[in-house]
């Protein structure tokens, strides 16, 4: 496999995960599989999107960033491996987080950003592989979730405004994203609609992957 060390950053994905430290994430999945299975969960979903980070790889050379909360940087390697770039999410809200993100990602010489979380089971190599073809024709590229808000973004330059003032976490997230592209002039192409799994009612999405 590819790795970091031998590839440029023309296509850099950045994928936001969280350590899977029982009682600090997938929290509201706890009342369905208690703290350790919540954990677990985080854990297995973070490693089926690596996986499928791993086949883009092999198709199309792509320098990956896992912005991780919770852990520290010695657990995220012993975890995931040495294969990948991590650095802590960064205070603030997600949007401002992936506003650092995406800022700290271009003046590093990135051509084509994109983002994801790992609460998609179907998410996979093809779609990622579309969203950065796309970035070539589009200013923007964004994967709707089916619950309103998104599983995917991507840019090729600094639009700060698409991160600011969204209600994150609710169903309108996806809709006031387009909007804000749309008084920008930005022109723009969704992806694959998919759905994420965030709560006791979403395991079956998981469990049928």
């Amino acid at each position: 496999m590819l790795n970091n060390s031998t590839i440029s950053n023309k296509q850099h994905l950045i994928v936001f995960t969280r350590y899977p430290e029982p009682g600090k994430t997938k929290t509201r999945l706890i009342p369905a599989l208690g703290a350790e299975g919540a954990a677990n969960l985080q854990r297995q979903m973070t490693e089926h999107t690596l996986s499928q980070v791993q086949k883009l790889q092999a198709i199309s050379p792509t320098l990956v960033e896992i912005r991780f909360a919770g852990g520290n940087l010695q657990l995220m390697r012993a975890w995931l491996g040495e294969n990948f770039i991590y650095q802590p999410q960064g205070a603030g809200d997600l949007g401002q987080r992936m506003e650092q993100s995406l800022g700290n990602a271009l003046q590093n010489g990135a051509q084509k950003v994109v983002f994801i979380g790992i609460d998609c089971p179907g998410i996979n190599a093809e779609i990622l592989a579309t969203a950065f073809k796309n970035l070539d024709s589009y200013d923007l590229v964004i994967g709707p979730a089916v619950d309103g808000g998104y599983y995917s973004i991507g840019l090729k330059r600094y639009i700060p405004e698409l991160f600011a003032n969204i209600d994150w976490g609710t169903a309108t997230v996806l809709q006031r994203t387009i909007n804000i592209a749309q008084q920008l002039s930005l022109s723009q192409v969704q992806l694959l609609p998919l759905a994420d799994v965030d709560r006791p009612e979403d395991l079956p999405i998981w469990e049928s992957r």
